[in-house]
């Protein structure tokens, strides 16, 4: 087959996207520079200046970096210590990491609302361990999402990582230390350096989809909780403003874009470190 005809087999999948992510993309971006008398930057215009924007903005970045943080922090240990795993022990604590994605969000998050109110097993188990005498107010509360959110987006912080430890020669390591590197000194220029692809991957999956949850604050916190997901949903559902909903999702967006970006560029000075 020759090269221009392989090419063509790409077509439908060019159109494919095209229509799935491209035109929806594009209508939103046409949505948000209208109103109901014609083209106009208003709406960002409102959007950027309404403190209360910017107070939403701020939270939802808030969540989504230290959602992110936290997934890195024990997914990563987490991985590496499946990564050492063997045998039966791996496949079981992979399939603990693929079982929960079969249940539905929604699902998970109505969970976590019975765990973590006042006679629930995590204000129980805190109580048993000594670390509270009464019951922490975790329901509703910004400290009770970051544990449930975190838990729920934790695979796919620790599978991507895992994929690439594995893939890791051992004997690169025990070069490094017949060199005279200690075991942190190789570990952070061995393989901390090896193992970005899949930090990025799973920064990447874990920040794109806290940024944008919906479900999961709305069930956790309660309606009084505004993120720029709500918001978009507030303002097409409830309000019938389709340019205010439009202008958030496009700024939440450009947000997803510039921190994802951020990551990879970061990521590739890791790897570039001597």
């Amino acid at each position: 087959m020759t090269r221009l005809g392989i090419g063509w087999l790409a077509v439908p999948a060019c159109v494919f996207c095209l229509l799935v992510f491209a035109l929806p993309l594009a209508l939103l971006l046409l949505e948000s520079l209208r109103d109901g008398q014609g083209w106009t930057l208003d709406g960002y215009r409102n959007f950027l200046g309404s403190a209360y924007s910017w107070q939403v903005t701020t939270r939802t970045l808030r969540l989504a970096v230290l959602t992110t943080l936290i997934c890195i922090i024990i997914g990563y240990p987490a991985a590496f210590a499946l990564a050492r795993a063997r045998g039966v022990w791996q496949a079981l604590f992979v399939a603990a990491l693929l079982l929960p994605l079969s249940l539905s969000v929604i699902v998970k998050a109505f969970g976590w609302t019975v765990l973590l109110r006042s006679n629930g097993v995590v204000n129980r188990l805190l109580m048993a361990s000594g670390l509270t005498d009464a019951p922490m107010r975790l329901i509703f509360t910004e400290t009770g999402l970051l544990i449930g959110i975190a838990n729920i987006f934790l695979p796919f912080m620790v599978l991507p990582i895992f994929s690439v430890i594995r893939q890791i020669d051992p004997r690169l390591t025990d070069a490094a230390a017949t060199l005279g590197a200690g075991p942190i000194h190789g570990f952070t220029r061995v393989v901390v350096p090896l193992t970005m692809p899949g930090v990025v991957a799973g920064v990447t999956l874990v920040f794109s989809m806290s940024i944008a949850a919906y479900v999961i604050p709305t069930l956790l916190m309660g309606d009084r909780y505004q993120t720029l997901s709500t918001t978009i949903a507030t303002s097409f559902l409830y309000l019938q403003d389709p340019q205010r909903g439009s202008v958030a999702g496009v700024v939440l967006l450009v947000l997803s874009l510039l921190v994802v970006g951020a990551s990879v560029v970061l990521a590739r000075k890791v790897r570039a470190t001597p």
